[in-house]
């Protein structure tokens, strides 16, 4: 199976002849190019035009960070998989507003059903105060299906996610990693930093998963497809966020594996370092593979293998197939 590769250094990144390696500091690496699938870069890394050619070739995606974690962008090579008719297909269900509005709502209940899941088990767990939390944002939900624009869809889901971030406090129940608020672009506090980093993983997970179906992932529903970026994998990460990402903080939280030293302060607000990254990088990679028993599906799959089941529910959606209902955890 292939892997990601994560480059935090700064260097070059070169071809020679079929073979493909970074150097830093003098010293080469070589990138086995039959075992990976898509490299993440957070240094500040020089390559040509020879480098993004073999990529291509060995279908490869490069994504970028800056240096405060923040995604940057994609080199996405040629879609391989794309087809003309699917494309049609999805422009067709969201030209057609009746058929967008559907997609749309069916991402933020997967992504509301998800946050509650989270919140209930930490309930079990024992923390009864998130009781309120939950029926907040039941109440809330209880009015998405008689919205009848995206704009006040995605605004209705951003309530509902303000609450669910308002319970984190009680769930990681540290001083130093409170909440407060959500901030972003800079964020404010340590655990803003981390859900912003987190977020930025998820939605490259999910645009490498995009890439290898038929789907394009520059038409989204919930978010609005333009010129500047990718949408769909914005949509598909809103249902995986809160039992990947948000789970994941909450265990190296508790575990202390992360500590205020692991964050600095910058002009641009708090930054996560590079130790940090790889960290957080390391067990989202262990969570990305670890398998789940998945009801209707019949054995086990990892969770990076439920995100591509997902996206080929969204084909057979637009193909008139099956209609879509998004995945929803069962624990």
């Amino acid at each position: 199976m292939k892997r990601s590769l994560y480059i935090f250094s700064d260097g070059v990144l070169r071809r020679k002849n079929n073979t493909l390696y970074f150097e830093s500091e003098g010293v080469q690496k070589f990138i086995p190019v039959e075992n990976t699938s898509e490299i993440y870069i957070f240094g500040e890394v020089e390559l040509n035009k020879r480098f993004l050619e073999f990529l291509t070739q060995s279908e490869i995606i490069l994504h970028f960070f800056n240096r405060y974690g923040y995604y940057v962008g994609s080199f996405y090579p040629r879609e391989h998989l794309n087809s003309g008719y699917m494309i049609l297909k999805q422009a067709e269900h969201y030209l057609d507003t009746q058929k967008r509005l559907f997609l749309a709502r069916t991402f933020v209940e997967g992504s509301y059903k998800n946050m509650r899941q989270v919140l209930k088990y930490y309930q079990s767990r024992g923390i009864d105060e998130l009781e309120q939390y939950i029926q907040q944002m039941e109440n809330l939900f209880g009015s998405v299906f008689n919205i009848n624009d995206v704009n006040s869809l995605m605004a209705m889901e951003g309530n509902i996610r303000q609450t669910y971030y308002s319970a984190f406090d009680l769930i990681i129940g540290k001083d130093d990693f409170k909440f407060e608020k959500r901030s972003k672009r800079p964020p404010k506090n340590a655990l803003n930093t981390l859900i912003s980093f987190g977020n930025s993983m998820m939605y490259t997970v999910v645009l490498s998963e995009i890439y290898r179906t038929h789907l394009d992932p520059r038409i989204g529903y919930l978010h609005t497809t333009n010129f500047r970026r990718f949408t769909l994998n914005l949509d598909v990460a809103e249902i995986f966020k809160p039992i990947i990402v948000d789970r994941l903080i909450f265990s190296i939280i508790s575990k202390n594996m992360l500590k205020p030293e692991h964050f600095e302060e910058d002009l641009e607000g708090i930054v996560i370092k590079d130790d940090a990254k790889k960290l957080f990088i390391d067990e989202l990679e262990q969570r990305l593979s670890t398998t789940i028993s998945v009801k209707n599906i019949g054995n086990y799959v990892s969770y990076r293998q439920l995100i591509r089941i997902e996206l080929y529910k969204i084909e057979k959606h637009l193909m008139g197939e099956k209609e879509y209902q998004p995945y929803v955890t069962q624990w």
